[in-house]
């Protein structure tokens, strides 16, 4: 059945050699020189746009910097490493690689002082990565694997590199660390890295399938037992941060929903007054209100929340009369 698969994904006639494929992915071989200036070069300039795009929450501009980006390169590298169980250094370049670019996002931020990162879609959408994240990066690493062993699907590798987001979960992290926000940050660098892992995953998994492995260690004269034990190391590296934040998303999905009712029935009396939106920004809940007149107290909003949330939240009615009041911190008195 394996072998039927094999050839159903990979026929013979478009099988690209396993040399080949070092070459494309392994910085060090062939014109090495060339490649490594490419290589920092489009970098660079995929790190400016990222975070150019980021800024200016520009989709087009984030996608642009996407296309061009060649951190996938590397991350490939490092699949392509284990399968031939044989270093290539890949990891440095992916390591430095991202160190350049959060350094960028984080200079390109001072340029741009005043930003609200929440109201920014570019930024909002990359520092909470769930299982829906792992799954899709999953899917690209695997077609990545398929299009650089084939020689006719190469067409394809574009629309992998804008499938997943490597540069701009980085240059996130840049400009979140450079506005002093570390727990945007922080879930930034959890889906960079979930992405960064999920891809070595997947391309290991495939060149494995796909025939690889057996050349490489029949060259080699070596087992294949350690392929088997980094892919489970790596897949456990991947789903554990990911689990952990599908679960904490869920928790603050339940928590917003409770405060949004709680919130409703502390305005259940209150004529031309409602709860538009609900949000929590780490441990801080932020009840947004449209009113025209009083609102009720505060002190019984918290008290009433108390019921629902664990101590320590803190509580933030946000209303239309563009008043930010902070009511006080769940449990406290």
């Amino acid at each position: 059945m394996a072998r039927g698969l094999r050839a159903w994904l990979l026929p013979e006639g478009q099988r690209r050699t396993l040399d080949e494929l070092t070459d494309d992915l392994d910085l060090r071989s062939g014109d090495a020189t060339a490649k490594r200036s490419a290589f920092w070069t489009m970098l660079t300039l995929s790190a400016v746009i990222a975070s150019a795009g980021v800024l200016a929450d520009s989709t087009a501009t984030v996608i642009g910097a996407m296309i061009i980006a060649p951190l996938s390169t590397p991350i490939m590298g490092m699949a392509v490493a284990v399968v031939k169980q044989q270093r290539n250094w890949s990891l440095l370049y992916v390591t430095l690689g991202s160190l350049e670019v959060i350094a960028i996002g984080a200079i390109a931020v001072q340029l741009q002082p005043g930003i609200v990162l929440l109201d920014n879609s570019q930024i909002s959408g990359r520092t909470s990565p769930g299982l829906v994240d792992l799954v899709a990066a999953l899917a690209t690493g695997l077609a990545g694997a398929v299009a650089l062993a084939r020689r006719d699907v190469a067409a394809v590798l574009p629309g992998v590199a804008i499938a997943i987001s490597l540069v701009p979960p980085l240059a996130v992290v840049g400009v979140c660390l450079g506005a002093g926000e570390l727990e945007l940050a922080l879930g930034a660098l959890v889906l960079f890295l979930s992405n960064t892992l999920a891809l070595v995953l997947a391309g290991i998994a495939m060149f494995t399938l796909l025939g690889y492995t057996d050349e490489a260690l029949v060259r080699a004269d070596r087992f294949r037992g350690r392929t088997y034990v980094v892919l489970a190391v790596v897949g456990v590296l991947v789903t554990i941060p990911l689990a952990a934040n599908t679960v904490a998303t869920f928790v603050l999905t339940r928590w917003e929903n409770d405060v949004q009712d709680t919130a409703e029935t502390w305005l259940a009396d209150t004529p031309d007054a409602q709860v538009t939106d609900v949000e929590f920004h780490a441990l801080v809940a932020y009840v947004y209100v449209q009113h025209s007149g009083e609102l009720p107290s505060y002190a019984r909003l918290l008290s009433e929340l108390g019921d629902v949330l664990p101590d320590g939240i803190k509580v933030v009615v946000d209303s239309t009369v563009g008043q930010e009041v902070p009511i006080g911190t769940v449990g406290d008195g």
